[in-house]
């Protein structure tokens, strides 16, 4: 499919994710002392995480929770009116103000039942003396720790009816299909999408248990490669599970490295000089099964894992 370039963008990007653990001690140590992050608030049941170029107050809640998985997605608007014009779109919704530093929250839901949360009122990050930057540009100072996550790159959610949810993405949030792996018949087996001109924001894969409201991971972006790799270093003196990588994806490009978090959740870390889609008219990339034979990265078979973990973990049918 070609876009139409006087498409409105009514979203902006992707704000902060709240993730559920069974851990919740263990994941913050995680995120703060493995990948680099700063924890910036806790509650009873959750803690709030920034990484240090995220110019909003929060990149990451971690909830306490008996399993693991998602819990919302917060999606900015490009403006007040974008926020009136999606809510116009969406049907039914509700308003919710618990989100911290988020102002009004609409919250509509996918049609797998992932939650998303649409706002444009935000509280920015105000640095401290102990992190405050020398370049006024960027948010909080380097942390040098870590995998020193920069910020949130996209999320991959699993879900059981593939063309609903591209049908969802584009008619109600705007987004558009960057790429598409098809199968034999031509229906779509995972989507792209992206909200602004990166190439990717949002990500769906089939899921093959036939379950709903799951998550394949989410994804924090590195400056460099190098950091990827110190990264790997890092999660092996900390016993942190590493499921695949550092490698290149053949289809997507990126440099990257997927562990599990403590709590079960799939954590990927990529290269932050991934692809861009600067053609307004973009053309759908559709890939085809032949096409994937070459392997997930410089001719890597894929794990199996890889296929078959997702959080909440569900038995195997």
């Amino acid at each position: 499919m070609t876009h139409d370039p006087d498409r409105r963008r009514d979203i902006a990007h992707v704000g902060p994710v709240e993730l559920f653990t069974p851990l919740l001690d263990e994941s913050r140590d995680f995120f703060v002392n493995q990948m680099g992050l700063r924890e910036v608030h806790r509650d009873a049941t959750s803690v709030y995480l920034h990484t240090w170029d995220d110019y909003q107050s929060w990149t990451l809640r971690l909830i306490q929770r008996e399993t693991a998985g998602i819990g919302r997605t917060y999606l900015r608007a490009a403006s007040p009116e974008a926020l009136d014009r999606l809510m116009a779109s969406t049907g039914p919704r509700r308003t919710v103000t618990d989100a911290r530093g988020l102002g009004e929250v609409h919250l509509v839901t996918d049609p797998d039942g992932h939650e998303l949360g649409v706002y444009w009122n935000v509280e920015w990050y105000r640095a401290d003396n102990s992190d405050r930057p020398a370049l006024k540009n960027q948010a909080a100072a380097y942390p040098g720790r870590g995998a020193n996550l920069r910020r949130l790159d996209h999320v991959n959610y699993l879900t059981a009816d593939v063309p609903a949810t591209a049908a969802f993405l584009s008619d109600t949030l705007g987004a558009r299909c960057t790429e598409q792996i098809v199968k034999d018949d031509g229906t779509p087996q995972a989507i792209w999408y992206s909200l602004g001109n990166k190439t990717y924001d949002l990500v769906y894969t089939e899921d093959w248990t036939g379950s709903r409201g799951r998550l394949h991971h989410i994804a924090f972006a590195t400056d460099t490669r190098e950091e990827i790799l110190r990264a790997a270093d890092v999660c092996l003196d900390a016993g942190v599970h590493i499921e695949t990588g550092p490698h290149k994806h053949a289809i997507q490009q990126t440099f990257f490295l997927y562990v599990w978090e403590p709590g079960g959740n799939r954590i990927e870390l990529c290269n932050a000089g991934a692809r861009l889609i600067l053609a307004p008219d973009w053309k759908t990339i559709s890939w085809t099964r032949e096409e994937r034979a070459k392997g997930q990265a410089w001719g890597l078979k894929t794990i199996d894992t890889f296929h078959t973990h997702g959080t909440p973990v569900v038995p195997h049918p």
